[in-house]
């Protein structure tokens, strides 16, 4: 019954608000506020004067749906997704964006536009709010609002590209002008709290001053003292956070050091830089931080008038959205974002000898390593027997075979020196521990050169044997190469990772194959040849590579509903990689089984597995658990010594030596038109008086033909244009009769293929098909390519019309044919001007 009335009063407020909505856009247009031309394409961007009020009126409240509490929510969901009234099945947001497309037309897109069907990007002020299901948030109280729609848009899945604030100039403009940085990308309001919820109580944000009255931004040295956690559920963040105030170099890479509260220099902005997904971004945010009662809610330092560790969070979520994208990760996560690296995780139960050679590799290449003992649930970072600290972060400062006399015997031992962050007397008491007698055994150049010191500071060694023993787990980071060329200034030491790194996406239609349990579009995911030469300086003749796949941008899309996907991948043997195929067909997966696979696939950010392989040729394939899952990743493969890798990926061309023009008979024959009639007669029945074809005439003939063919509303205006074009050499707008006989031999020969991959017969294309359709046809497309004519031409269903699989074609040799004339030697360069490029891409 309650959920009922809810339901009713929610498809009244759409219904009202529509209405609204309506009699603005009429006002508009009829003042020449906009429209769509009957001949053209998309239209700009069209100013709605007043729709913000009208939007709000929806909830009655000037902030948008002003409904508060559980009633609020329950109702903001039914106007989600309650009918639109008599404007379709939808709700709001369907019914808003065919209301506009019908009384104004489709708009062009601006550069942060991000549609996914039913969600509309709305912009204002030069500020923008996703219209998702939590609706509008805090319309603007005066000002024009201006609305972007592109019903066919559906472009890669993915976060919204904005241009960078610049932080120099911004804090220039700002200190001449006397006043304090307001970011406005990242407001201090609850939106930038929360995305699926309203604050249980009222924050106010403050700036450090308005905090205490002598803010800093670091207190002497920053320490993990200086990283206390909030009632935000980001342990993980600071854990991270903790680990890089360990390493200085690091620690002014992500949090420059051009920065303070100093008079002169404070104008109420920062910055901070963080790695995503293949590149630096410097993120920059304002100093108003959220607080209850006057004191911080989320992260602070145990120096009160210290703020670099709340600032630092604060543009971590502004990095992925808001406070609350912030809950729930692991500490790696934000370690690869702090030092562009890939982070592995060991249990130490069960480690053997192999994972001491891992250590020292990775402390000859500067990885940091970090361990921990389990902690105790009943006490906070209790001490041991041994006088180590439970559920405290150690880091590892050196690892080596130590050589070691005895009376008795003579060798090497593997040791472990590892540091406590404190600092103090708080150190390991066992064997090897400071001044015990076990260092007897060493000699004296030896100490030297480990650098042996006996002072109160925390640091202390162990063997391996114990360091297992005691601790529960360990964490490796492998520094990226820039960043490690930036840690490590010893050239003569220098040991580095080798990178190969690659983006790539799974797109529903096209290249989104799922896992190898479905081995017929398996395939069709994005495939990456690796050859590897050289061994490591092992004596086991293999080649050690990490492979690391990260799903991109999940933590901000949140608000929009989107979780993690279920990731892995596997690598293949090519055996014969000069005549294998590109890609690898369904032929080789059900014939060949992998060498190499991630552990599990996994609902993480990121799936990473360190494997030793023989040298030679190999194939990875990254994919999501299920086929038809969307998203983008970025796949990279660090070696110890150089290898190649590339998409394995056919090169983008056309074959045209399988074209044959029809033979013409000359016969005439006054009947019906039918795919079966010669080419001059169909010539003869549609051209004018001009003996020419336009795109009309052309339009005409296609739609008699082919509606006997297939059950279809005809062909489009703009898919009939594009063949005119193709063969429109003198740019007439028409054909004569060869270029015409050309052009009728391409449409029969697309339609045979077409009912070749149409096997069920239902008229239309499986996207899935549509790269082997294609190739039947002569075409060579890569991944991205096919992405993009997927996206471009195939709806929602995941299929074709003939008319979009004509057009498709048409359009791709329309382009293909435009680069080779401007590139007759094959070099895959060419050079077009400003004119010639808008003319030929707009006409084609």
């Amino acid at each position: 019954m309650f959920g009922g009335l809810i339901k009713s009063v929610g498809k009244s407020l759409v219904k009202q608000g529509l209405d609204i909505v309506n009699e603005t856009l009429d006002k508009t247009l009829n003042q020449g506020g906009g429209g769509a031309d009957a001949n053209s394409g998309l239209q700009s961007s069209i100013p709605i004067p007043g729709l913000s009020s009208a939007l709000e009126s929806f909830g009655g409240g000037a902030a948008g749906f002003g409904f508060g509490g559980l009633l609020g929510g329950l109702i903001q969901n039914v106007i989600a997704s309650s009918g639109g009234g008599e404007g379709g099945e939808g709700g709001l947001l369907d019914s808003l964006t065919k209301l506009v497309v019908e009384k104004a037309g489709p708009t062009v897109l601006p550069p942060s536009f991000n549609y996914n069907r039913g969600k509309v990007d709305v912009c204002y002020l030069g500020h923008t709010h996703k219209a998702c299901p939590v609706m509008l948030i805090d319309p603007p109280s005066a000002g024009d609002l201006r609305v972007w729609i592109d019903e066919h848009a559906r472009p890669i899945p993915g976060k919204s590209k904005s241009s960078p604030q610049d932080y120099e100039k911004i804090k220039e403009d700002c200190l001449a002008e006397g006043k304090l940085f307001e970011d406005p990308s990242f407001p201090a309001e609850d939106c930038s709290l929360f995305y699926s919820k309203r604050p249980f109580r009222r924050f106010r944000w403050l700036r450090p001053h308005e905090i205490c009255s002598d803010p800093q931004f670091v207190v002497d040295d920053a320490s993990r003292f200086d990283i206390q956690q909030g009632e935000l559920g980001d342990c993980w963040l600071l854990a991270a956070m903790a680990n890089l105030t360990i390493n200085p170099v690091l620690f002014k890479r992500i949090v420059p050091d051009d920065q303070s509260f100093d008079d002169g220099e404070y104008a109420g902005i920062f910055h901070f830089r963080f790695w995503q997904y293949g590149q630096w971004v410097d993120v920059v945010i304002d100093d108003k931080l959220p607080t209850y009662n006057g004191k911080l809610v989320y992260l602070q330092s145990q120096e009160k008038n210290e703020f670099w560790s709340a600032l630092l969070e604060k543009a971590y979520a502004k990095l992925h959205g808001s406070y609350e994208a912030l809950k729930g990760g692991t500490t790696s996560e934000a370690m690869e974002d702090f030092t562009g690296g890939v982070a592995e995780m060991y249990e130490l139960n069960n480690a053997d000898m192999s994972l001491f050679k891992i250590m020292v590799k990775s402390f000859e290449r500067s990885s940091l390593m970090s361990c921990a003992i389990e902690p105790d649930p009943n006490v906070v970072e209790a001490e041991t027997a041994v006088g180590l600290i439970k559920g405290h972060a150690y880091s590892i400062t050196d690892v080596r075979l130590i050589s070691i006399q005895t009376p008795r015997v003579s060798g090497k031992i593997p040791m472990v020196r590892i540091r406590n962050p404190w600092g103090n007397e708080a150190e390991w008491n066992g064997a090897w521990s400071d001044k015990s007698p076990e260092w007897q055994y060493i000699p004296d150049e030896e100490k030297e050169s480990i650098g042996l010191t006996f002072n109160t500071d925390g640091e202390f060694w162990m063997s391996f044997k114990d360091y297992k023993k005691y601790f529960s787990r360990m964490e490796i980071v492998h520094l990226s190469p820039e960043i490690y060329d930036e840690v490590v200034e010893d050239e003569e030491c220098k040991k580095k990772w080798e990178l190969n790194s690659f983006e790539g996406a799974w797109v529903r239609g096209a290249t989104a194959g799922g896992c190898r349990n479905n081995l017929q579009t398996f395939w069709t995911n994005p495939q990456f040849r690796m050859t590897l030469e050289d061994c490591d300086e092992d004596e086991d003749d293999k080649c050690t590579l990490i492979v690391s796949l990260m799903q991109k941008n999940r933590r901000s899309q949140r608000k929009a509903g989107l979780d993690l996907l279920t990731i892995g991948f596997a690598i293949y043997a090519i055996n014969d990689p000069d005549n294998a195929p590109k890609p690898l067909d369904v032929r080789f997966f059900k014939y060949n089984a992998s060498v190499a696979r991630s552990p599990a696939f996994i609902n993480l950010r990121e799936v990473c597995a360190r494997f030793k392989l023989p040298p030679g040729t190999y194939c990875l394939v990254p994919s999501t658990f299920d086929r038809g899952e969307e998203g983008e990743f970025i796949i990279r493969v660090f070696t110890e010594k150089s290898n190649s890798m590339q998409e394995n990926d056919a090169e983008l061309g056309y074959d045209d030596s399988g074209e044959q023009m029809p033979e013409d008979d000359g016969d005439e024959d006054d009947g019906e038109l039918s795919i079966n009639s010669s080419v001059r007669d169909v010539f003869k029945q549609i051209s004018g008086e001009d003996s020419e074809v336009d795109w009309q005439e052309l339009q005409q003939a296609l739609d008699i033909v082919m509606k006997q063919e297939f059950d279809f509303e005809g062909f489009s205006k703009d898919t009939c244009r594009s063949m005119i074009a193709m063969l429109d050499v003198d740019h007439s707008g028409r054909l004569g009769y060869e270029e015409f006989r050309k052009l009728w031999s391409n449409i029969v020969t697309l339609k045979g293929i077409f009912k070749e991959y149409d096997a069920d017969e239902s008229g239309t294309l499986s996207t899935m098909e549509l790269r082997s359709a294609l190739a039947a046809a002569g075409y060579r497309v890569n991944f991205k390519i096919l992405n993009a004519l997927v996206l471009r031409y195939g709806n929602k269903q995941g299929s074709l019309s003939f008319d979009d699989y004509l057009m498709c074609a048409i359009k791709l040799k329309n382009m293909i044919e435009l680069y080779q004339q401007k590139d007759p030697m094959n070099t895959r360069r060419a050079t077009f001007t400003l004119d010639e490029w808008v003319e030929k891409t707009l006409y084609s």
